[in-house]
């Protein structure tokens, strides 16, 4: 990877979570059923052992993915952030667009989105714009339907 994977605390715990959840629980209940499936005899008709060899598959990946992840994680608790006037990882923001539509957001990870939580990704373009910005400062945002402006309405930052 060429720039760091930033995370919240919480983003980290969350994905050591489903690491852990999937390895030491849904693993090894998948191998005993593969196992038992395996003893019932031909293979080539057996949906328990060809659905769960797929599903082993599957969560091999997502181990392997996760781990990867957690292994580039550089964790940034916001509290902890130098400038609280101004825009940077794990802030929630208040901004307002030329229509006064007005939407609250707050940067993390790129591994933690969730935008009908308002939680957009770190690298997204809205966020990369509004870096650094302080309240009442306007960032223009280019996105898919076209350049926005921005207001700055408040920056909040986690206690």
């Amino acid at each position: 990877m060429d720039r760091p994977n930033y995370i919240t605390p919480e983003g980290f715990a969350a994905l050591r979570r489903e690491y852990d959840q999937l390895l030491g629980e849904e693993r090894p209940r998948l191998v005993d059923v593969i196992a038992w499936a395996a003893g019932n005899g031909d293979r080539s008709e057996n949906g328990d052992y060809i659905y769960g060899r797929k599903r082993l598959r599957e969560i091999d990946r997502r181990l392997g993915w996760l781990a990867r992840r957690m292994k580039a994680a550089k964790v940034v608790d916001p509290a902890q952030a130098p400038d609280k006037a101004r825009i940077w990882f794990g802030a929630s923001v208040t901004i307002v667009d030329e229509d006064d539509n007005e939407r609250t957001l707050t940067l993390v990870g790129d591994d933690e989105t969730d935008a009908a939580k308002g939680r957009i990704g770190w690298s997204a373009p809205i966020a990369r714009a509004l870096r650094g910005a302080g309240v009442g400062d306007v960032r223009r945002v280019t996105l898919p339907a076209g350049e926005r402006d921005y207001e700055v309405l408040s920056i909040r930052y986690p206690d």
